[in-house]
């Protein structure tokens, strides 16, 4: 492996819908970047809320791209990689923003072997205040070769779309992003498929911010439901393409199998079947299968005893407890905002003692 030379080409593609309260604080931080050769491509993807407009205002300091049609996030990604020439791209969310060495610390750390960079981000509100970090601190990145953790159990612990950066090779290989499947989630798509093609290397420092409001597609709010089924169908659509991708070298992918090894998607299967059972999209699920096979996974997680046995004790409590009860105990994880106040304390110090 050899180091990556300093001023390698890097591209940050913006792809925005209806974020133009957000977009300026996007596109700044991606121009105020000390690494000194970026390009900056911002996708509009068919705007209503006046984003044209911001995105105009650049002038040629940055590359605009504006869609015609409404396509949403895979679209947007195909459409602003087309125009990109980086060695190195990073797809940052309009919503989010870099702080100024994000570049500089991503290609730091890349050498001739990498496919995708992944790093931390502070997690802020609206106003910008850090309210904490994605992924916790106490959850490991997985690096390196991640293969055998993906055709285990389909996942490893990464990052989202703005806390990735992505070898162009790589991406030529598997782009265009299937715009149908990957309407929303096009970072997971990447993510799964980018380490078929090198290894991954991780950045424990946060490199930028992840804002969490009411309009962000990973927030439903008290749509449990909701949530989790388009989770579990994006978890398949995932599983699917990396299974067409890996059946070329002689592996297989048995979605039904490889998903009991992942307490992550297991969480959401059973957040689906017991908040609206008759639109569950898995026939047949069985909560206590579910709960079982999710405190076997956690057990066996990257994470310190205590918190596997926790989740492990979730998991079992939600699989066998009473309906009702087993709602309201998965809702209290999935929602905080659905928390007692005892069990936030609770909570709180449990992250404590973990730390």
């Amino acid at each position: 492996m050899h180091p990556v030379p300093s001023r390698i080409p890097v591209s940050i593609i913006i792809p925005n819908y209806n974020y133009a309260r957000f977009l300026e604080r996007a596109v700044d931080s991606a121009l105020g970047q000390d690494h000194a050769d970026v390009e900056v491509i911002v996708v509009d993807d068919r705007s209503s809320d006046g984003s044209a407009a911001i995105i105009r205002s650049y002038g040629d300091r940055i590359r605009a791209c504006l869609r015609p049609k409404n396509g949403g996030h895979a679209a947007a990604f195909n459409t602003g990689f087309a125009a990109s020439s980086g060695k190195i791209v990073l797809f940052l969310d309009a919503d989010d923003y870099l702080y100024p060495d994000a570049i500089s610390r991503i290609v730091d750390t890349w050498d001739s072997a990498t496919a995708q960079v992944q790093s931390r981000l502070h997690i802020v509100d609206e106003r910008q205040r850090i309210k904490d970090v994605f992924p916790p601190p106490e959850l490991p990145f997985d690096d390196g070769d991640v293969m055998p953790k993906l055709l285990h159990k389909g996942r490893y612990q990464t990052t989202v779309t703005s806390g990735l950066a992505f070898d162009r090779t790589t991406l030529e290989t598997i782009m265009p992003i299937p715009e149908a499947d990957f309407r929303q989630g096009a970072d997971g798509y990447l993510a799964t498929l980018a380490p078929l093609y090198g290894h991954v290397q991780s950045i424990d420092k946060c490199v930028g911010a992840y804002r969490i409001h009411g309009a962000n597609h990973s927030v439903f709010g008290e749509k449990l439901a909701e949530r989790a089924r388009w989770r579990v169908t994006h978890d398949f659509h995932r599983l699917e393409a990396l299974s067409d991708q890996v059946s070329s070298v002689g592996l297989t992918v048995e979605p039904s199998k490889t998903f009991l090894h992942d307490p992550v998607h297991l969480e959401e299967r059973l957040a689906s079947l017991c908040a609206d059972r008759r639109r569950h999209p898995v026939v047949n699920d069985s909560r206590l299968v579910l709960g079982a096979a999710g405190a076997v996974a956690s057990l066996q997680l990257t994470a310190s005893l205590r918190r596997r046995a926790i989740l492990a004790a979730w998991f079992l409590s939600v699989g066998m407890l009473p309906r009702k009860m087993a709602t309201a105990v998965l809702s209290w994880k999935l929602d905080a905002s659905s928390r007692p106040a005892f069990l936030v304390r609770f909570a709180k110090s449990i992250r404590q003692a973990m730390g």
